[in-house]
């Protein structure tokens, strides 16, 4: 099994980037430029390693190799963004590795890029790349051509014995084990268990009662032998159930307009571990958008958009208006999901404000209404 925070730092000890791995400070999947950045990095690695897995490291600062660290990204549907651009597309699994000197908050990105020993081109134009366009890798650059393309395996066994010195053993599962509780006291309840005795699963998080509910907020969870966070929240609320072989994990989402308020379910996510050292990931979307009085939502959009408007005049705000300018990214959520126009481009010229606001708790808001929506496919 290889530990994938091993395998980050092997790469990175590679000189530059090469035909086999490629390393971005950041991507951004919000704009075509992006998406379609995004897919020729994927299309030239797996054209330049039919034999091989081939790796994107995200976080990684260019020039010297420091470690900065994304946001936890967890779009369970970044494959089919590549389903839906890539004629012949390859598997690939995007994983968030946790650093012990990041804060909780960042993790590494890993893109794992699996072989199919055929070649991949673009079946959809987008941005300023034309349909039938195929990438590949020379060295460390990308290249393209629109012609004929032949396959070539030159990385096979270097990256075999790369992952090879990647592989866990009980000394890095143990040290994994006590990081994880070190780094979740003070309340967090860490705990772990072993699944089919040979997953090491750890996970925290803060236990609070709602009515009949139990959730628990502020949750990590890690799976240790790979060294790969399977989920981080700052602000859901969270219901955890395990048995012999599966992890159940069930988001919430609080949503409160004016007195009315209540949790609703966002996701389920069911981690499956098998008898022959596998596992897998099984995710259903369970969140149906409550509806609300439109005449009330275009008052509560009116204020949103008055607060914003004092952020951008530099006006400081009143000390109610620092209390409800931290709804303000979930107020717009809500009209977004109830079709109230060009809603989400006000909530995305909002980043900018709120990410200035010494209070983070508006901005935290801001990326979960994102990832919300992103899950919604709005």
């Amino acid at each position: 099994m290889i530990n994938k925070r091993l395998l980050v730092k092997t790469l990175l000890a590679h000189v530059d980037e090469n035909s086999f791995y490629d390393k971005k400070q950041q991507i951004s999947l919000d704009t075509k430029e992006g998406k379609a950045k995004f897919l020729k990095h994927i299309c030239a690695l797996s054209n330049s390693n039919p034999e091989n897995n081939s790796y994107l490291v995200i976080g990684v600062e260019d020039e010297e190799n420091k470690i900065g660290g994304v946001d936890f990204y967890d779009d369970s549907k970044i494959q089919n963004l590549i389903d839906s651009y890539l004629e012949n597309p390859p598997k690939i699994l995007y994983e968030n590795i946790p650093f012990p000197r990041l804060p909780k908050h960042k993790v590494i990105g890993l893109v794992t890029i699996s072989p199919i020993q055929k070649v991949t081109f673009l079946k959809r134009a987008i941005w300023k790349y034309v349909k039938g366009k195929t990438f590949y890798r020379r060295g460390s650059n990308s290249m393209s051509t629109l012609g004929k393309f032949e396959l070539k395996s030159t990385n096979k066994d270097t990256v075999e014995a790369i992952e090879k010195k990647a592989s866990n053993n009980v000394e890095l599962t143990l040290d994994a084990v006590f990081d994880f509780f070190n780094r979740h006291q003070n309340g967090f309840n860490p705990k772990y268990k072993v699944f089919n005795e040979q997953f090491v699963l750890c996970w925290a998080g803060i236990k609070k009662k709602a009515g009949d509910k139990t959730f628990y907020s502020r949750v990590d969870i890690e799976l240790i032998n790979e060294q790969v966070r399977l989920f981080y929240s700052v602000l859901d609320e969270v219901k955890i159930e395990f048995n012999s072989r599966s992890f159940i994990i069930t988001e919430y989402v609080f949503i409160k307009i004016n007195e009315l308020s209540d949790y609703y379910p966002l996701e389920k996510t069911v981690i499956n571990f098998k008898d022959n050292g596998k596992l897998d990931i099984v995710n259903e979307l369970l969140f149906q958008p409550p509806q609300f009085n439109k005449k009330d939502l275009y008052h509560i959009l009116n204020n949103c958009n008055a607060l914003i408007d004092k952020l951008k005049k530099k006006v400081p705000l009143e000390a109610h208006e620092l209390i409800e300018i931290k709804e303000v990214p979930t107020n717009y959520m809500i009209c977004i999901l109830n079709n109230i126009p060009n809603t989400l481009q006000k909530l995305q010229e909002a980043k900018l404000f709120l990410r200035e606001l010494e209070d983070q708790t508006a901005y935290l808001k801001y990326k979960d209404a994102l990832r919300v929506l992103r899950k919604v496919n709005f």
